[in-house]
């Protein structure tokens, strides 16, 4: 392992597009007062309401993204990067926990297709029907800093293809760079070979947040997929 100094523009990030849109509670009432007592609502069940408000074991509240005073303009991308960090799937992903959530992003939109559509295409081939259409919005940040990279040690345990494996793997190294201070990783997709990609470990390292285009994943009967723009 090596630390590498990186100030990159416009790493990629890849969303549902369910996530993007505007709050679907909207269209069912008739003033900002009613929304507001809906959002009170679904905030007791929202992971990123509940770590914003200090529930959350795993996430300390003062770790995420704000505005420095209540008046302040809202800048694009805050409750992104919160979510990242809050939301997690059982098991977790290659370098998290169950516990707390990373920001996955690549250097180019293609590897950062690769790794949506395996885990979509794996979801597929679970229940045996290869056929779906899925939409995902570009996330766009920046990064500064120095970094851990393993990207010239493809056999790195935590790389393995295998989630069963590597994601075991990857999430104890990870959780060693963290004690030692590393705000993120460095490594080779594990998808399209010979491509980089890094993860955050912590919202502070993600700069500059702002929105890309649209893309549309079409599985038509096989496990190979189409990329279409929206």
């Amino acid at each position: 392992m090596r630390i590498v100094s990186i100030a990159d523009r416009g790493l990629v990030r890849l969303i549902p597009a369910t996530y993007h849109k505007p709050p679907s509670l909207r269209g069912l009432v008739d003033s900002d007062h009613e929304m507001a007592v809906l959002a009170e609502i679904e905030g007791l069940t929202s992971a990123r309401l509940r770590a914003e408000r200090g529930r959350n074991l795993h996430v300390d509240r003062r770790e995420l993204a704000w505005s420095r005073r209540k008046n302040d303009l809202q800048i694009y991308g805050q409750s992104h990067i919160n979510a990242a960090f809050t939301y997690t799937r059982a098991g977790g992903n290659r370098f998290n926990d169950e516990s707390r959530g990373a920001w996955y992003c690549s250097w180019n939109l293609l590897t950062s297709v690769a790794e949506v559509a395996f885990h979509r295409t794996r979801e597929l081939g679970f229940i045996g029907i290869y056929r779906d259409t899925a939409r995902y919005v570009e996330l766009l940040a920046d990064f500064i800093g120095d970094y851990p990279d393993i990207t010239d040690e493809p056999g790195h345990r935590a790389l393995h293809p295998d989630p069963a494996i590597g994601y075991a793997e990857g999430q104890v190294f990870a959780k060693g760079l963290q004690r030692d201070g590393h705000r993120g990783l460095i490594y080779g997709s594990v998808r399209q070979p010979g491509e980089r990609c890094l993860v955050a470990f912590e919202p502070s390292a993600i700069q500059n947040v702002r929105p890309g285009a649209s893309w549309e994943l079409r599985w038509e009967g096989t496990a190979d997929y189409t990329l279409c723009g929206v």
